[in-house]
């Protein structure tokens, strides 16, 4: 029984593997057979039948006492034990940085609040990516390096405490909070960073935190197997909010996140390989859900494209875009599956956008996005964009898109708004049973390759061709 288990599984991941070589999908049967098959890849992890209460460690949920200590010591003790449950019960527990360890699942009670500190010294320097830029830069406010089956669940609330007089000025823009009268911005050190990466500096010594205003990200696994986050709130992050770096076997699910400030990404996949994303909710202040996989060199020379992600029944209210890949993807990116999922605001931008540029390179290949239904959006329903930062000497390349069974009733400026590369264009794009109602101009492409039109009906008439 147990060998025709692997053989099973080892029969889906071959699957999978043979479509990122740059097949083209005939008919949504096949892209539906494989999100069946990467499903019996992507499992929650267990954990021992053992509970650590953050009391018993000394904590107090009074929303003025600092349980950093205590949280750690839970922690510890649970993973050396063999792990279990580290219990976060009601009430407010201010903490700093939390680093979550092997075999341990961070359980944050109904009732519960975990508010973070906004002391930049509670998050020490650890080595992290930051815009798709590897550094050492301050702690991510629960962080994780290198480890395998862990958790954060539970229907209580993570609070990252951030507004216009606390992290979110950092990015230099006035409309959050950022003037002359503020001790510094993100600006100087951003620029510096990049050219480090340019110079390919080792980034162990590419070295920032306090005085150089590079916010960290709320949640970050980097190089973890087997990551499960499900049920919690999000709110008032100093940046992006769930963010995986080079982790395989992730499971997101009925997580709820609700901040508006800048940069405020809802999920962000980097350099992932079998994601799972369900029955989420977000309304951000950047994009919903957008994956990646390091920027320009970074990106590059790692070279671990984001792979087999799946994203289902999610709800999207505001945001840059609903589901985006980029643009940060320097490693590219393949086989990502977006089906079942609901857009609808006046503040959110696109429903599927990808965003690269030639200082980005990569491929991005056999995105499917399937049963939308979307009520409003501002700019376009499907959104290609080879130009989104500076150019350089690294063309990406764009193909094997399917968009199936897109219903829009209001939509914004445009149905599909396309800008690629005369010498790389968007290639295999497939629009089949789409309505698109109420745009302003139907469509401003420039190059595309291949095009399939079925069914596709914008503002009442039926295209066949976009030219």
């Amino acid at each position: 029984m147990l060998i025709r288990i692997n053989l099973c599984i080892f029969l889906c991941f071959m699957t999978l593997i043979v479509w990122g070589q740059g097949n083209v999908w005939t008919s949504s049967k096949q892209p539906l057979q494989e999100v069946e098959n990467l499903k019996k890849l992507i499992k929650a992890p267990s954990f021992r039948n053992k509970d650590y209460n953050i009391k018993d460690f000394g904590a107090i949920g009074d929303g003025k006492h600092k349980n950093t200590d205590a949280i750690r010591e839970a922690i510890e003790k649970c993973n050396s034990d063999g792990g279990g449950r580290v219990i976060v019960p009601s009430g407010t527990f201010l903490t700093g940085a939390i680093y979550l360890k092997s075999n341990v699942n961070l359980h944050i009670s109904e009732g519960a609040t975990l508010l973070f500190s906004r002391d930049s010294s509670d998050y020490p320097m650890v080595f992290t990516r930051w815009e798709g830029m590897e550094c050492m830069n301050y702690s991510a406010f629960i962080y994780a390096y290198e480890e395998e089956n862990i958790a954060i669940t539970g229907s209580g609330l993570l609070d990252g405490n951030a507004d216009l007089d606390h992290w979110w000025y950092w990015c230099g823009a006035r409309h959050y909070g950022w003037n002359e009268s503020r001790p510094g911005e993100q600006k100087p050190a951003r620029a510096k960073l990049h050219q480090q990466m340019a110079d390919e500096v080792n980034p162990r010594n590419r070295v920032y935190g306090d005085g150089h205003f590079l916010r960290p990200n709320f949640v970050q696994t980097y190089l973890c197997k087997n990551v499960w986050i499900a049920d919690v709130k999000l709110i008032n992050s100093p940046m992006w909010n769930l963010h995986p770096v080079l982790c395989e076997n992730v499971l997101i699910e009925r997580v709820k996140i609700e901040t508006l400030g800048p940069n405020n990404d809802g999920i962000d996949p980097e350099a992932c390989k079998n994601v799972w994303i369900r029955d989420c909710y977000f309304d951000t202040g950047d994009d919903c859900i957008a994956i990646k996989s390091g920027r320009d060199q970074d990106g590059r020379n790692i070279g671990r494209p984001a792979e087999n992600h799946i994203i289902e029944n999610c709800m999207f209210k505001e945001g840059h875009g609903g589901v985006v890949i980029g643009s940060e993807i320097g490693g590219g990116a393949r086989n990502i599956y977006a089906l079942n999922n609901t857009m609808d605001s006046k503040e959110l931008d696109r429903a599927l956008r990808i965003k690269t540029s030639s200082s980005r390179g990569g491929i991005i290949e056999n995105i499917f996005f399937y049963n939308t239904k979307v009520g409003q959006y501002k700019e376009a329903a499907v959104r290609f964009n080879m130009f989104y930062e500076k150019p350089g000497n690294h063309i990406p390349t764009i193909r094997n898109i399917w968009v199936e069974k897109l219903d829009v009733t209001h939509g914004g400026k445009y149905a599909v708004l396309s800008a690629a590369y005369e010498s790389s264009p968007v290639t295999n794009f497939t629009m089949i049973d789409c309505n698109i109602n109420g745009v302003k101009e139907p469509y401003k492409v420039d190059y595309l390759k291949n095009i399939t039109l079925k069914n596709v009906k914008i503002n009442g008439k039926t295209y066949t061709s976009f030219y």
